[in-house]
């Protein structure tokens, strides 16, 4: 046969189900090497694709038990073995006997292995799955073979031994605002269980303020009321104010060849504005009027 991946080739040699399966059969998959070998290959499926397609419609087969006694009383006898089949000096048939002890079902499946981790489980289609067959030692870090059938079914094997494994459901992370709610709470039911606040803002890390105010949120409003709230502007609690925020635009606009120091320098002398050279940077920043050139280009628009 040809080099496709499916049958081993070189993209996909030691990983394809096809070459695995003959491999435990004892099966030697022969490559065609040679431009003559795989142009008959080529002919082969321009024959099926030709002739026995057009032939089957012409016959009006139209379900596989027709078609298949076609190809056994028509097809093969009268045009395949006349026209393609090759008499070799030898009819020795090379063809062995399937050993007594080997389950075709085990073979003519999909096997793929997976990684034990230090507590027996492993991961299969992007879930985790725990090993329940009792076992006399540890076998983490080896691999474990997962068969799956036709039907999508799959098993877990570990050297030919087929092994009990269950789902793992990971628990739902708490996010940072419930572990902050929990905490507050922790703590609430800390200095009840006490009956001292002051000892349950010791252990908790909470001062007693905080916890006769959450108490009291708690009782009022329910859980809730004890996600952190942040005021308007607060991450923005040093920016200055919006008036200086234009007068600094405006004053570099009409002298868009001052850099920041010298804009702060200026406003402070003239309008008394108290805004640091960082200042004015950051102004310039949030205006977009970084560069000299963007100030001049903004200046002769607005004229």
């Amino acid at each position: 046969m040809d080099r496709a991946g499916i049958f081993g080739g070189p993209k996909r040699c030691h990983f394809s189900q096809v070459q695995r399966a003959c491999s435990e059969l004892g099966i030697e998959i022969i490559f065609a090497n040679s431009p003559q070998g795989k142009g008959r290959i080529e002919r082969t499926f321009d024959t099926f694709q030709d002739r026995l397609v057009p032939e089957l419609r012409l016959n009006g087969i139209k379900e596989m038990n027709s078609a298949n006694r076609y190809l056994k009383d028509i097809f093969i006898p009268s045009y395949w073995n006349k026209n393609i089949v090759v008499v070799p000096n030898n009819n020795i048939s090379e063809f062995m006997p399937i050993a007594g002890h080997i389950q075709l079902d085990d073979i003519f499946i999909i096997k793929e292995y997976r990684k034990i981790r230090n507590d027996h489980t492993f991961s299969y289609g992007n879930k985790f799955y725990l090993i329940e067959s009792p076992l006399r030692s540890s076998i983490a870090k080896q691999k474990i073979e997962v068969r799956t059938n036709h039907t999508g079914e799959f098993h877990a094997y570990f050297a030919g031994r087929k092994l009990s494994i269950s789902e793992v459901v990971e628990p739902t992370k708490l996010s940072m605002t419930d572990l902050e709610i929990r905490k507050k709470i922790d703590a609430i039911k800390l200095a009840e269980k006490l009956q001292n606040v002051t000892e349950a803002a010791k252990i908790s890390g909470v001062s007693r303020q905080t916890i006769y105010k959450n108490r009291k949120l708690l009782k009022e409003k329910g859980p809730q009321s004890l996600k952190r709230t942040f005021r308007k502007n607060h991450y923005h609690k040093n920016r200055a104010e919006k008036n200086i925020e234009n007068l600094v635009i405006q004053f570099s606009l009409e002298n868009p060849h001052l850099g920041q120091a010298q804009v702060s320098l200026q406003l402070n002398k003239i309008h008394q504005t108290a805004i640091s050279p960082s200042g004015v940077r950051n102004i310039w920043m949030r205006a977009k009027l970084q560069t000299m050139a963007i100030r001049i280009q903004n200046k002769e628009q607005i004229n």
